[in-house]
């Protein structure tokens, strides 16, 4: 059941909601930074994930609404989702972003 939006609001200001979203961000500018320059939109991709290892705060701002508004982030309850589950949603919302 998705959540109310009070509830996906004080999940974007959740701590430790936004430390794991920081983490799936880090995890996936580590991943991008690997792949070939041969990927569409890799120099726009490349430089959010030097954007992210040097300032990850500053990414999780930018995709938390996009994440918390993510289908697996409101079916789960609150800060439930689990970690893979979470990582889709980030890489699904930063590519939405880019």
């Amino acid at each position: 059941m998705a959540m109310t939006y009070q509830e996906t609001f004080e999940l974007t200001k959740n701590e430790t909601f936004r430390g794991r979203v920081s983490t799936a961000c880090v995890h996936y500018a580590n991943f991008i930074t690997d792949e070939a320059p041969t990927t569409p939109a890799h120099s726009t991709r490349y430089r959010w994930a030097q954007q992210t290892l040097v300032g990850p705060e500053a990414s999780v701002n930018r995709v938390i609404a996009t994440v918390c508004n993510d289908t697996a982030v409101q079916d789960a309850p609150g800060n439930a989702i689990t970690d893979p589950a979470l990582q889709t949603a980030v890489e699904t919302s930063v590519n939405k972003l880019l």
